[in-house]
């Protein structure tokens, strides 16, 4: 067994596709589109490697086949704003061998070593702005929109490689029926908006999306301060994903709060573009378009993926505000399910809310660190 750098077009394709010999057709796992991961990784493409540096790494056993990838990364912009020198491992994929496993984590530990980060957490792919997390409950469930699936031995090889869990993150499932939480939620929206009569609510409007995105960006990098593993945006970044999110969003599912025209909170729920994507098996041309076309008129399932209010207006009611009217915008399209994740362990307000809104953890990730 050996593992190599990445350093060509041949072994960019083969990263890419490792993941479908590990995932077999009856694994709830779902295929990402190729393009896509091919753009997330691209130093030329990402806006993200403005800021950042990594390098992929291969194991290929002794005939020659790849069994294990992963990825080194730094994210300057990360250590700067949470003042941690630290680094990340990504893209983890790997056959259950501890072996293999393990010599993929020391690749990652000798390269960050060689720039003097000796701290490591992960997997990260490529920031906690996309997917981040091993699967740690919730195994028998496909996964949601941009929230990653991964085998459950590979909390195993990763123990065995010697990290250690140092965060759980939770997804939280939330049935979407006409029930009480309407009424108890009117209840505190009146309240709330006695308190609050400049508070405005408005829906995206792809006549205003310019403005909107500005004032996501506004609210984004504001509302989320110094929470654990939280980097803000940089606009490039955010332009480039609210580019790709333009084409998959529902407007009256994107809400944001302002007070004297300043942006305070949002709420960005996404259709589960993930129903689409397994039909597709990572690839959109030249015949999975219809099959997108087709298939993504059925989507009844949500996830709530931004929450966040500004500091000086958290418990005042805004939040629940947004949720009424989402929930409400949901009833009217018709979607019957809402995945809210993920959400961190310790965010104990985020909890509590979902659980007022009758939400139940589902699955739960884990994050891990030497």
């Amino acid at each position: 067994m050996r593992i190599v750098k990445v350093n060509s077009k041949s072994h960019i394709e083969q990263f890419v596709k490792f993941p479908w010999k590990i995932y077999s057709k009856n694994s709830k796992w779902i295929a990402p589109l190729i393009s896509d991961v091919k753009r997330i990784i691209s130093e030329d493409k990402n806006p993200f490697w403005l800021h950042a540096r990594r390098q992929l790494f291969l194991a290929y056993d002794n005939n020659g086949n790849v069994i294990g990838r992963i990825a080194a990364i730094i994210d300057y912009n990360y250590m700067s704003f949470q003042d941690d020198k630290c680094g990340f491992f990504g893209f983890f994929e790997c056959i259950d061998d501890v072996q293999t496993a393990k010599s993929l984590f020391c690749a990652v530990k000798e390269w960050l070593n060689e720039r003097d980060i000796k701290k490591m957490i992960g997997p990260m792919n490529p920031s906690t702005n996309n997917e981040c997390g091993f699967l740690l409950e919730g195994f028998d469930i496909p996964p949601s929109l941009m929230m990653p699936y991964t085998p459950e031995y590979y909390l195993n090889l990763t123990e065995q490689s010697g990290l250690k869990k140092i965060k759980e993150l939770y997804a939280y499932d939330m049935d979407v029926s006409a029930d009480s939480r309407v009424k108890r939620l009117e209840r505190i929206v009146g309240m709330a908006k006695k308190k609050l009569p400049g508070l405005k609510i408005k829906t995206v409007s792809k006549d205003s999306y310019e403005e909107d995105l500005k004032a996501a960006i506004s609210i984004y990098n504001r509302a989320w301060e110094k929470n654990w593993g939280f980097v803000p945006w940089s606009d490039e970044e955010f332009s480039a994903i609210a580019s790709k999110l333009k084409l998959i969003m529902d407007p009256d599912m994107i809400i944001i709060a302002s007070i004297s025209e300043e942006p305070i909170g949002m709420l960005i729920s996404l259709p589960d573009y993930n129903q689409v994507l397994e039909k597709l098996n990572g690839k959109l041309f030249p015949f999975g378009i219809f099959k997108f076309l087709y298939y993504k008129k059925k989507i009844d399932s949500l996830r709530l993926m931004v929450m966040g209010v500004v500091k000086e207006y958290r418990r005042k009611g805004v939040e629940a505000i947004m949720y009424e009217r989402g929930l409400k915008n949901a009833l009217k399209i018709g979607y019957k399910h809402c995945e809210l994740s993920w959400v961190l362990d310790d965010n104990i307000m985020t909890q509590r809310t979902a659980e007022m809104m009758n939400g139940k953890i589902y699955k739960k990730y884990t994050v891990y660190g030497n």
